[in-house]
């Protein structure tokens, strides 16, 4: 026993002096959680600066391998043997497979064939040439490399047609994951430019691995017949997880309500122990592991949202651990130190050259056969030219497989890297916005190609032209889950009238002989005047879910929750809808409203006012107005927007009185929470409207004015329009409002009151007067079957932003909705009523 040999292995870790950067087989947790944090955080600190210029997280990963690989920290005396020893590599190796095979799984579940059935003749035939051409010079090319590298160490003999294919797919293939990302990040996805790229990009991946598996099986098979049967088993395999495992998958699914609900953990572990069961028959049979797991993620349903929420519960951990390793082991064995002769360069130019011109050539030429002009062509050929992770992951396979030395694979990631960044700037300046908008008008016969216009708008009448101006027919709503309830509360006050009444009810078929002069035909709904588009934006992260719901938006849109709720809202209220989602960077939400507004030609946009001063959808409210960067979002947007504008902001819709809120209690029975609120305390769409208009002129009262007139058309809504003495000051405003008032309606008569402001003596301060007004005029007469709303103009007579606050946040607040908004909406105003600031349309 008192043998070193025959001594237990030591338990104390530093305590008992051991070191813990040096590697134990036994237990090798120790040096592998190092060398994660060293990575992952290596990779997020380059990916920072790049993703400013738009570049994908790939290139910092493998930047980041390089950085820590023998190219840079290789040379610190020590670094290598001591972080990254070659004895723990196959530890690290195996955990970046793992992520590996499940990276595939996901990629395959984001392939959605649907889309490349739908659009198939374009898809097949860019697909086709963008492949076609590349991989006939990466096959001249190898003929080069071949015979220059193949004695390079750590490389097995491998026949040159084994080795042509290797290099025509990595000159041919397209990194399907980043090209979805990098169009979206651009706007190009509803672009005949996207849908090409999409369509054909779907078909290149599939096309790519296919022919991959096929190179490997080469290699793996000791001779000619062994790589036919690993051919045939594959090809085996494939029809039974389509014809077999997928309809058997789909019926576990059905029977489990997961289509419908989403994948439970139990339906999530199965499907990752089929991705694992597959990679390891694809790796037994001789085909690379990574093939078993993608296969099973092409099978997996699109239905439902299935495939997004499943990536949603794996994709965390796969790519913000698993991921990196792979790219950065990638980095670790490129030496760029092997880079040291003229013709070591001059292959690495020409595999740069190939790759990019080769793909750009095809890709253009396949788009101008669709009927592209020549520079939307270019473009989708720069698009089809990104290589990206796909590329690496292809070339990773032939350095395990020993096709490629280590000298060659460092050649091939500097032309993956290359043509990865230069993708989005390309892009970028190949197809400007400008551009976009040129090719849309010249295709719908507004103007020709030098920008003249073909034909006139049609006159309208000066009837037609007052019509418009005094009414809103086209309403565009910004969807936020927090204000939803209320905002539809706004929208059917808008859309409904006095004249609007419910069809009669229908007589059964039964008893249609009792009432004989019943027409049988169905009736129509009562018309709505009003049409409202829906519009929810989510944030487009850098997760593959959330660029599956860019690629599958329609069907995301179709079962998005919220724009739902809103879809049945306005069905129930008879009014024409459409709600739609957008998936775009944060950033672009204010360009997206923009041009949705313009798409749509909203006369009005309606903006829900955010307590929490966040861009993204809280589930819980601050106290205070607000903070950036909303307001500044909201204030950024106003100059931009072709039409009217309402900033909601709710603040007693919910209240059914200027009482407080009142208690809750905990029920013994049930323990669930009830509200002690009394019969009469009605929610806000069954409740009267009272609207307040502090009238004070400009444009944006007069159109403020314009608006409340229309809601007062509706039967539960009354109108108190109050005003100073505007002659002395402004006649045109004072001559508006007097006509708007001399010819009110006979049916708005009883509804609608206009009555004066006037300043105590001695007192200037016209914003704390409307406020005084609105408190007075929502104490007057608080009922509990009354919801009260305050509408100012947001430039109105003393309502300009001052250049300068005390607070801060106050003054960004009043940047975006006014001073008077920002009084009004105070919470220590006691005005109890919601706030709508009205921005009137450019003139």
């Amino acid at each position: 026993m008192s043998s070193n040999s025959t001594r237990a292995t030591p338990q104390g870790g530093i305590l008992d002096g051991s070191n813990p950067s040096v590697y134990d087989p036994k237990n090798p947790i120790i040096l592998f959680v190092i060398q994660v944090v060293i990575i992952v955080t290596f990779c997020r600190l380059l990916h920072y600066p790049l993703s400013k210029i738009r570049q994908p997280r790939v290139i910092a990963e493998v930047i980041a391998g390089i950085i820590l690989g023998p190219s840079v920290f290789g040379h610190i005396p020590g670094f290598q043997a001591a972080i990254f020893p070659d004895v723990s590599i196959p530890n690290l190796n195996l955990v970046a497979t793992l992520g590996l095979v499940l990276f595939l799984f996901l990629v395959g579940v984001e392939t959605d064939l649907r889309f490349l059935m739908s659009n198939w003749r374009i898809g097949v035939s860019v697909s086709a040439a963008g492949m076609i051409l590349p991989f006939a010079l990466g096959c001249a090319l190898s003929y080069g490399l071949y015979n220059e590298f193949r004695s390079d160490p750590n490389t097995v003999p491998v026949s040159f047609g084994t080795y042509l294919l290797f290099i025509g797919i990595a000159m041919a293939i397209t990194a399907f994951p980043v090209l979805c990302r990098i169009l979206t990040e651009l706007k190009l996805l509803s672009t005949n430019v996207g849908v090409i790229v999409l369509s054909a990009g779907v078909g290149n991946d599939v096309t790519g691995w296919i022919l991959l598996a096929l190179c490997v099986a080469l290699v793996n098979a000791g001779s000619g017949l062994s790589a036919l049967w690993v051919l045939l088993v594959g090809i085996g395999y494939v029809l039974l997880l389509a014809y077999v495992v997928r309809p058997l998958f789909l019926r576990f699914l059905r029977h489990t309500n997961s289509l419908q609900n989403g994948p439970s953990q139990s339906v999530v572990a199965v499907t990752l122990l089929m991705a694992l069961i597959s990679a390891f028959f694809t790796q037994v049979i001789g085909i690379h592991a990574i093939f078993g797991g993608f296969m099973v993620g092409l099978i997996c349903p699109h239905e439902g949202g299935f495939a997004i929420q499943l990536t949603e519960k794996v994709e965390d951990l796969v790519t913000t651990i698993f991921l990196p390793l792979y790219f950065a082991l990638s980095g670790l064995q490129t030496n760029l130190g092997l880079l040291n002769s003229g013709i070591v360069w001059g292959y690495v130019v020409g595999i740069i050259a190939i790759a990019f011109v080769a793909k750009v050539t095809g890709g253009t030429l396949a788009s101008r056969w669709t009927g592209l002009r020549w520079r939307e062509s270019f473009t989708v050929g720069v698009l089809m030219s990104c290589k990206g992770l796909v590329e690496l992951i292809v070339l990773n396979i032939g350095l395990q497989a020993k096709i490629l030395s280590q000298r060659t694979f460092t050649m091939f990631v500097v032309m993956a890297l290359v043509t990865t960044f230069i993708t989005t700037p390309l892009t970028s300046f190949l197809y400007p916005k400008s551009y976009q908008i040129k090719v849309m008008r010249w295709r719908a016969g507004e103007i020709d190609w030098d920008e003249k216009p073909l034909r006139q708008e049609s006159d309208r009448t000066l009837a037609d032209e007052k019509l418009r101006a005094s009414s809103i027919r086209t309403v565009l709503v910004y969807l936020r889950l927090e204000s939803l309830p209320n905002i539809c509360t706004f929208v059917s006050l808008l859309g409904s009238s006095r004249s609007s009444m419910p069809p009669p009810p229908r007589i059964h078929n039964q008893k249609r002989d009792l009432h004989p002069s019943e027409p049988a035909a169905v009736r129509p709904c009562p018309e709505s005047s009003l049409q409202v588009h829906g519009l929810r934006l989510k944030e487009l992260t850098e997760r593959l879910s959330s660029s599956m719901k860019v690629s599958e938006i329609e069907d995301y849109s179709f079962w998005d929750p919220v724009v739902n709720t809103f879809r049945a809202f306005s069905q129930l209220n008879y009014i024409p809808s459409q709600g739609r989602v957008a998936v775009v960077p944060e950033y672009s939400f204010s360009d997206t409203i923009v041009d949705t507004a313009r798409e749509v030609s909203a006369d009005f946009l309606l903006i829900p006012w955010s307590d929490s001063g966040n861009l993204q959808e809280q589930d819980h409210f601050a106290d205070r107005v607000g903070d950036a960067p909303y307001p500044a979002f909201v204030s950024g947007l106003l100059p931009r927007l072709p039409s009217g504008v309402g900033i909601f902001i709710d603040r007693a819709w919910t209240i059914p009185s200027a009482r407080p809120r009142p208690p809750m209690r905990r029920t013994i029975s049930t323990m669930s929470t009830q509200s002690t609120r009394s019969a009469r305390q009605l929610p806000a769409a069954c409740r009267n409207q009272h609207l307040f208009l502090p009238f004070f002129g400009g444009p944006d009262d007069r159109f403020a004015l314009r608006l409340v007139l229309q809601l007062a058309q509706n039967s539960s809504v009354t109108v108190t329009v109050a005003h100073l003495d505007l002659h002395q000051d402004n006649e045109a405003d004072a001559a508006f409002l007097a006509s708007m008032r001399d010819s009110l309606p006979v049916d708005l008569a009883s509804s609608v009151v206009f009555q004066p402001l006037s300043l105590a003596s001695g007192e200037t301060d016209v914003v704390q007067l409307a406020v005084r007004a609105a408190h007075d005029e929502t104490h007057s007469a608080a009922d509990d079957d009354m919801s009260y709303m305050v509408v100012v103009g947001r430039r109105s007579v003393g309502g300009e932003p001052a250049d300068h606050s005390p607070d801060d946040g106050a003054l960004d607040v009043q940047r975006a909705i006014g001073v008077i908004g920002e009084a009004m909406a105070r919470r220590d105003n006691s005005v109890n009523a919601s706030v709508l600031v009205v921005q009137a349309p450019p003139s």
